[in-house]
């Protein structure tokens, strides 16, 4: 039986922690967990685009190998957070030697990451023992990082004049990213950015500017795009828990990935703020979608993406009122069903079964450890303190699954 420990959900969340670019001058700071979220958006977008000759049965699988080959690379690199990229590569271009830097690695991960199950853990050691690393799934996520670097690189190259790696650095994307054009969307990400895909990425990217409880001070400060790939994570290593099939498992890494992309047109605004006047709530949904449809949902259907737009409404919930409700597909239309239902005969690939109810606990969870992380840290404020409080009171008798019971896990964070 696979279950969920403390220590995976505290590994996850510790990219906030980890700077990137950190001996360049930056204009803001930039933290792995951010990088990985525009990462991932990059590569489904461009799973969505290289996936349409595929069977159902080969999407699924191409879907799942990218959605685990960006954890498995980042919970390596969250092990190796002190090795600088170009002595990696130099380690990784020796074949001896990075087989013991990954034993290594593999030796820190294995008490974190086994509890989730044998076949996960096989998966995962055997993606970094192996040399078949130029599969379409590997090479989606090679160029998504590398664009979502470069992305990066594009805001610390003009106030750094002075600093003679940042050529090298700029022709070694170009050169790269050129090396993957042959994937389809990578040839509209290097143009001259006014396509609509590339807009797009560019509206997910600003996300890590925007701060999650911006009236609150906290050590790590945590964006809205960090935010999104902890809950992302966390939901599919719930789902592997508790039994979904390979499609809920991915619809629900994904939903929580973009969960929060209206707060690109909103800003984030805190749960005490939608409760504390009647109806402001359903006012701000109301709000989100219209700018969602204007800003989002056309500029995708404007350029010939209009099922990257309705993927992406059926993450967001638009057809059902709330990213937070147990979704399938019937008869070519979204239905709002039970958990009950999902987890029982909709727990089928062919239903498209997303667990929006499972989605919330995931993000009530990230926001809780942001919380608790903070207050450890030594910054006790009121916000913080009630919000571990009424986290901890909300999920004390929530049970997903008979080997997932969140407020047994909650009480773990003593």
């Amino acid at each position: 039986m696979s279950f969920i420990r403390k220590s995976l959900l505290q590994l996850i969340f510790s990219g906030s922690f980890m700077k990137r670019w950190n001996d360049k001058l930056r204009p803001v700071e930039f933290w792995e967990v951010d990088k990985q979220a525009h990462k991932m958006m990059i590569a489904w977008l461009l799973y969505h685009q290289n996936n349409q000759d595929l069977s159902f049965a080969e999407r699924a699988e191409l879907g799942r190998e990218i959605i685990e080959g960006g954890i498995f690379e980042y919970l390596y690199r969250l092990i190796i957070t002190d090795i600088k990229p170009p002595i990696f590569y130099q380690i990784k271009s020796n074949p001896l030697h990075y087989r013991q830097l990954t034993e290594w690695v593999l030796e820190q991960l294995e008490p974190r990451v086994q509890p989730l199950g044998q076949e996960f853990w096989r998966r995962l050691s055997e993606y970094f023992q192996t040399d078949s690393h130029r599969t379409l799934a590997q090479r989606i996520l090679s160029a998504s990082h590398l664009y979502a670097s470069q992305w990066e690189f594009s805001l610390i190259e003009t106030i750094n004049p002075w600093d003679e790696e940042l050529e090298d650095i700029r022709h070694n994307f170009e050169r790269s990213l050129r090396e993957h054009g042959d994937i389809l969307g990578v040839t509209e990400l290097v143009s001259d950015g006014q396509n609509e895909l590339t807009r797009f990425v560019r509206q997910c990217g600003q996300l890590r500017f925007q701060k999650r409880w911006s009236q609150t001070p906290r050590i790590p400060e945590t964006s809205v795009l960090g935010h999104l790939f902890i809950v992302a994570c966390y939901a599919y290593f719930f789902s592997l828990v508790t039994g979904a099939c390979q499609v809920q498992s991915q619809n629900n890494f994904f939903a929580g990935l973009f969960h929060d992309l209206p707060e690109l047109l909103t800003r984030d605004i805190i749960s005490p703020v939608k409760r504390s006047v009647q109806k402001i709530g359903t006012l701000i949904k109301e709000y989100e979608d219209k700018e969602l449809s204007d800003r989002v949902f056309a500029l995708l259907e404007a350029g010939g993406y209009d099922t990257v737009a309705s993927r992406l409404a059926y993450f967001l919930g638009t057809d059902v009122g709330s990213e937070f409700v147990a979704t399938v597909h019937l008869q070519g239309e979204v239905k709002e069903v039970s958990r009950d239902l999902l987890l029982g005969e909709y727990n089928r690939d062919e239903f498209d079964p997303k667990d929006g109810e499972m989605l919330k606990v995931c993000d009530s969870l990230a926001a809780f450890i942001e919380a608790y992380t903070a207050m450890r840290n030594g910054i006790n404020t009121d916000q913080l303190q009630q919000a571990v409080w009424r986290i901890r009171n909300d999920y004390s008798q929530t049970v997903l699954a008979p080997n997932l019971h969140v407020g047994s896990l909650l009480a773990d964070f003593d």
